[in-house]
């Protein structure tokens, strides 16, 4: 086994760092020197967003970082409430003046927002973004089946990841099917059950734990990253995220990767895409 982080090629030729580090509900206050500590881990791979408010501390981090533009993969998404065509250009110019780069790795659709029905003419800007070459890459998330096919039916680009709450306990097989079939990678928030869920009890997650001599939490990324989800475990506390990185040096078996599967119940923790507009 090799301790570098796997990369994944994408639908339009770009990589990706399966392992990433997410700063959903990081405090702005707390956010450089949170996404500092991940970097000084070995994170390269920082997800953020509009609506989580700490875009500049992401920005102050990298920036103050050293590290090369070109080893780093940055994503932001558009929030529901700038879909269209001008807020999303708009949006996104926000976006990356507050990050302080001159292009994202990747720009997401955050969630469908059906009610508004703005997401193919949002997709339709972020098409022109993605020319512009200011977004490498771009895609969606929270997208269900029916949001994906429309996507597909109504543009010419197809997304090149859908990231969706997927943990275990819920790991939407229709959408993932839907996905890879149309080459659209998957992309795992919450990816540990967010607490919801005792996963890290569960007696499969246990014995493997113990088998390698591992955490249960380490476990779960594991089986994230040989199904092929490209992950982002969250923590404030930089033992924990170098924890959570340190899962490189071990691989599951197939029984346990297959019993660790096995525990899917459709147990959404978040709010269900149609709902949140």
């Amino acid at each position: 086994m090799t301790n570098t982080v796997p990369t994944l090629t994408l639908n339009d030729g770009h990589t990706i760092p399966q392992l990433g580090f997410g700063v959903f509900k990081v405090e702005p206050t707390e956010t450089t020197r949170i996404v500092t500590d991940a970097l000084s881990v070995g994170y390269r791979h920082i997800d953020t967003a509009a609506i989580y408010g700490n875009e500049q501390g992401v920005g102050d981090a990298l920036a103050a970082s050293g590290i090369d533009r070109s080893e780093l993969f940055v994503t932001t998404k558009l929030w529901n409430d700038r879909q269209g065509t001008q807020s999303a250009f708009d949006a996104f110019d926000e976006s990356l003046e507050k990050l302080g780069l001159d292009y994202v790795d990747l720009y997401l659709i955050h969630w469908p927002a059906p009610a508004n029905d703005r997401y193919i003419e949002s997709w339709k800007a972020l098409e022109q973004i993605h020319d512009s070459g200011r977004a490498r890459s771009i895609g969606v998330s929270n997208f269900l089946v029916p949001h994906l096919s429309r996507l597909l039916a109504e543009t010419d680009v197809v997304p090149v990841v859908n990231q969706i709450e997927l943990h275990p306990a819920h790991q939407q097989p229709e959408v993932t099917e839907y996905a890879r079939r149309h080459g659209i990678a998957i992309e795992a928030w919450g990816p540990l059950g967010q607490g919801k869920y005792p996963l890290f009890d569960e007696t499969v997650v246990a014995v493997a734990a113990e088998a390698h001599g591992k955490s249960p939490a380490q476990v779960i990324i594991r089986w994230h990253l040989q199904m092929g989800n490209i992950v982002f475990p969250k923590s404030n506390n930089r033992s924990r995220m170098a924890e959570n990185f340190d899962v490189l040096d071990f691989e599951l078996s197939k029984s346990e990767v297959a019993a660790i599967s096995a525990l899917e119940r459709v147990g959404r923790v978040s709010a269900h895409p149609n709902e949140v507009n």
